[in-house]
């Protein structure tokens, strides 16, 4: 039965928010090790919480059971509480870290099964590190048993030159790991599970170990340092992913992309581009550079240039930019092109349609092949109300016109360049919203020749 250990605030994050929530690649850090497990076909796990333990069971949802610390008491308080709501005829209690996320699915596989097929009372995952600061030192026998987990604090500096290092995770056998938590000693007011081990051996069990060799798979985030590091590893992870899956990215470097994120094959990434959230991306796109695409959904043959896309969906072979922001609510059906410094919110664009240039539209359905001029506004706030546009099919707006919502501009009408248009237009016909001009010959002339004979009077 897993476990992963997940109560504690964090402090040396200098955060008020719990440590299991922060992200990396987009995701929850204690979420990637619900994952893991998931993926190593171990099932749902209890997931101890205790500050911010709302917050930590609302991230995961449907995805784990709760056991709550209510108080901060260590490790082995936690993993004590987690077997007393746990059935009795569990035999062995896989504890992970909420802080370790890169952990992968073979390495809990191996581990699992090393175990079942040892006589051990415990077997837990060592690594070594360059720098192994912070953490517990594996201190072995001559004959390479474990001899003791040996803490920071309490090293000499024999012990602390040793660069193998405790984890923190692995898999402890139930049959009387109760009674040894229940002897654990405290330590301002916590007790770590670590010290079990101790206790184990002082009975003659037997402690095994499976070495692991990639610690940065495994390491523990305890610091904004090490948020960083592990982005930066699993970022690597990610892109090496998607070359693997066809895509092109020219500067890996300048490239971020998220845990959860899909490319199609044989797109291109371009530089400085930023695929965040939930954002699936189809085959034979061009995105970039300077493209920022957030949880959004990109069809077949897409180019976005220089541009923000935000929980919006392209269709098919569209053309978005440069410098254009694509709002939440977004659509854009097949061949739309949305050209430069024009921004959409909450706006479904029909196949075919063209804004080529400096245009908001805001909470309207444009039908397909329509032209959007140059300096179009869809002017859809009152001060109080957002209020609706709709636009039929091939309808023509000229450049710098007003629709003032709630307005129709019925299929195949055509708006005058210049218009401020307030009421509906019908299909096929025209809108001219603007003063008459009037021009006077010789006026500016005149004007001149007045100031200069007041000049010298």
């Amino acid at each position: 039965m897993p476990v992963i250990l997940a109560a504690g605030r964090g402090k040396r994050m200098h955060s008020s928010i719990a440590k299991a929530l922060h992200e990396l690649g987009g995701v929850p850090l204690v979420e990637h090790v619900v994952r893991a497990i998931s993926q190593s076909g171990l099932g749902r796990p209890y997931v101890v919480v205790g500050y911010q333990a709302e917050r930590v069971e609302e991230a995961l949802e449907g995805k784990a059971d709760f056991v709550n610390q209510p108080e901060m008491h260590g490790t082995g308080d936690a993993v004590l509480r987690a077997l007393e709501v746990m059935p009795s005829s569990v035999e062995n209690l896989l504890v992970l870290v909420g802080d370790c996320p890169l952990i992968p699915p073979a390495l809990i596989q191996d581990l699992v099964q090393q175990h079942q097929q040892s006589n051990a009372m415990t077997t837990i995952v060592t690594t070594y590190m360059e720098d192994p600061k912070g953490y517990g030192r594996i201190v072995r026998n001559p004959d390479n048993s474990l001899r003791a987990i040996v803490e920071e604090k309490d090293a000499d500096a024999q012990v602390r030159n040793i660069q193998e290092i405790n984890t923190g995770i692995g898999v402890w056998r139930t049959s009387h790991l109760r009674e040894v938590l229940e002897q654990l000693p405290w330590h301002d007011g916590e007790r770590y599970l670590t010290e079990a081990v101790a206790l184990l051996l002082q009975n003659g069990d037997e402690v095994s170990t499976l070495l692991f060799s990639q610690p940065s798979l495994v390491m523990g985030i305890n610091t904004r340092r090490e948020l960083a590091t592990a982005e930066a590893r699993l970022r690597q992870l990610t892109l090496d992913r998607l070359f693997d899956q066809g895509v092109t990215i020219v500067d890996p470097a300048s490239t971020y992309v998220d845990a959860d994120v899909e490319v199609g094959q044989d797109t291109v990434l371009y530089p400085m581009t930023f695929l965040r959230g939930k954002t699936k991306i189809g085959r034979e796109c061009h995105i970039g550079p300077m493209a920022t695409i957030v949880s959004s959904r990109i069809g077949d043959g897409v180019t976005v240039d220089r541009s923000v896309v935000e929980q919006s969906a392209l269709a098919s072979r569209c053309s978005v930019g440069p410098f254009s922001h694509l709002r939440a609510g977004t659509y854009l059906d097949h061949n739309v092109k949305i050209g430069n410094f024009v921004e959409l919110k909450n706006t479904r664009v029909g196949i075919g349609t063209k804004a080529g240039h400096h245009s908001y539209l805001g909470d309207a359905t444009i039908g397909s092949r329509v032209n959007i001029g140059a300096g179009t506004v869809i002017v859809n706030y009152d001060g109080k109300t957002k209020h609706p546009t709709f636009i039929g099919d091939e309808a023509f707006v000229g450049c710098n016109a007003n629709l003032v919502a709630p307005v129709e501009i019925g299929s195949g009408s055509y708006v005058a360049a210049g218009s401020t248009v307030t009421q509906n237009v019908p299909p096929g016909g025209l809108a001219i919203a603007r003063s008459r001009q009037e021009v006077k010959p010789g006026w500016a002339k005149e004007r001149k020749q007045r100031q200069k004979d007041t000049t010298h009077s």
